[in-house]
């Protein structure tokens, strides 16, 4: 077997040059080493004062109070309130309205004839001037026969009551003859008012109830004190029952 000699020129020849390529790439390396900037930070001259900012310091604590504050703040109105508890009142006592009696005063159904009689507009001319006369009311013997104490006069009719006024206020069991007598006080337009019961005739008949509830209807002419009318006054009223049958021209009780 023939084995070819080992060419020692060819191999010194590139040994070379792999030594050579080594070298070079060894000096790039240690050139980019040598260049490359330094990245330290820099250092401090140790002759600088160091200085401290109090103030800065007394403001952080401040603002570090106020944010403590409003924290609470938040906390207490996030809170849930306490439900006021609920003021217990005594009850207020309700007054019961007093009962009213009942109207002495019902309506009354009268025929044309009927509101004829009692229109005062259709009473003769005598009959209205009749309160023009100078003379003085009889009074009732002895003072303080009215109620409280005070003087009586007697009654003179202005128009005497007819007896569709009289009739619906006399009691159904009332006896067939009787009277009523009451007290009024005088008011204007010849009317009467606070009528009160002085006696009855027979005693428990009703007559003298029946003549102070249908006493709103009544007029009466003033009592005079010389000449004048004395309005105000009391006069003593009576009113004489008959039970009779009631014709056509409306008469009726009197007096």
């Amino acid at each position: 077997m023939n084995i070819p000699p080992i060419p020692w020129a060819k191999v010194r020849q590139r040994a070379g040059g792999l030594a050579f390529a080594l070298v070079l790439n060894l000096l790039l390396l240690l050139a980019l080493f040598t260049l490359s900037p330094r990245f330290e930070p820099p250092r401090q001259e140790d002759r600088l004062p160091v200085t401290f900012d109090v103030e800065a310091g007394e403001k952080t604590e401040q603002a570090q109070a106020k944010a403590e504050k409003a924290q609470k703040r938040e906390q207490d109105s996030a809170a849930p309130q306490k439900a006021a508890e609920p003021v217990v009142r005594p009850p207020v006592p309700v007054e019961k309205p007093a009962e009213q009696p009942p109207s002495p005063f019902p309506f009354l159904t009268l025929s044309r004839e009927q509101m004829a009689s009692a229109d005062i507009g259709n009473l003769p001319k005598a009959a209205q001037g009749a309160g023009a006369g100078k003379g003085d009311s009889a009074a009732v013997s002895g003072p303080g026969e009215g109620p409280g104490g005070v003087q009586l006069f007697e009654a003179e009719w202005y128009r005497r009551p007819s007896h569709a006024e009289l009739s619906p206020y006399i009691p159904a069991d009332a006896p067939a003859r009787g009277y009523g007598l009451v007290a009024c006080k005088t008011v204007d337009h010849y009317h009467v008012e606070n009528c009160q019961t002085l006696g009855e005739s027979p005693m428990g008949s009703g007559f003298a109830r029946a003549v102070r509830l249908a006493a709103w209807q009544f007029l009466v002419l003033p009592p005079r004190v010389n000449g004048k009318v004395m309005v105000g006054s009391w006069v003593r009223i009576r009113i004489d029952y008959t039970r009779t049958v009631v014709g056509d021209d409306g008469a009726g009780p009197g007096e």
